[in-house]
């Protein structure tokens, strides 16, 4: 059950230049500050190459008996290796695509966004852009209704 005074989140980050070392987790921050400025607990924050197995291994591995928010940053664009939706719709039990369209809507650069959203047993999956701007305008653009998405997927009362 999801303890809803202090509500769960993990954050991936999907980068080959931040495993390499090349690169800061920039966005990585950028999530976790919104999260917490929210009111969301830290459960975990883990980086992985580009690339659909490892996105998908990550993800099987992150919402394992976890009930909670998995928010992804990272790998939603055009290049070759921006495989993030597909590692995660790999692992959703059911899209959510309301989230998705919604986050893609805050920005006119959000129509390049090919991330996408969903569950996984009791976690709810976001992916977010890998720029910092992007990843605060998607997460912020459906904040208000996860805590509620959450109590739906930890079967616990809601207000409707």
């Amino acid at each position: 059950m999801i303890d809803t005074s202090a509500l769960k989140a993990k954050i991936l980050t999907v980068s080959d230049g931040v495993v390499a070392g090349t690169r800061q987790d920039k966005s990585g921050d950028v999530l976790q500050e919104v999260l917490t400025a929210a009111d969301y607990e830290i459960a975990e924050r883990r980086v992985v190459i580009d690339g659909t197995e490892s996105v998908a291994d990550a993800l099987r591995e992150m919402s394992a008996g976890f009930a909670g928010l998995i928010v992804t940053t990272g790998g939603t664009g055009f290049t070759a290796r921006d495989l993030t939706p597909e590692g995660t719709l790999a692992v959703l039990d059911r899209q959510a695509p309301g989230m998705s369209e919604a986050m893609r809507l805050v920005n006119p650069l959000g129509r390049l966004s090919r991330g996408v959203a969903g569950t996984c047993g009791t976690a709810l999956i976001l992916n977010t852009p890998g720029s910092t701007g992007g990843a605060r305008e998607c997460l912020e653009a459906v904040l208000d209704v996860l805590p509620h998405a959450l109590r739906l997927l930890a079967r616990q009362p809601t207000e409707h």
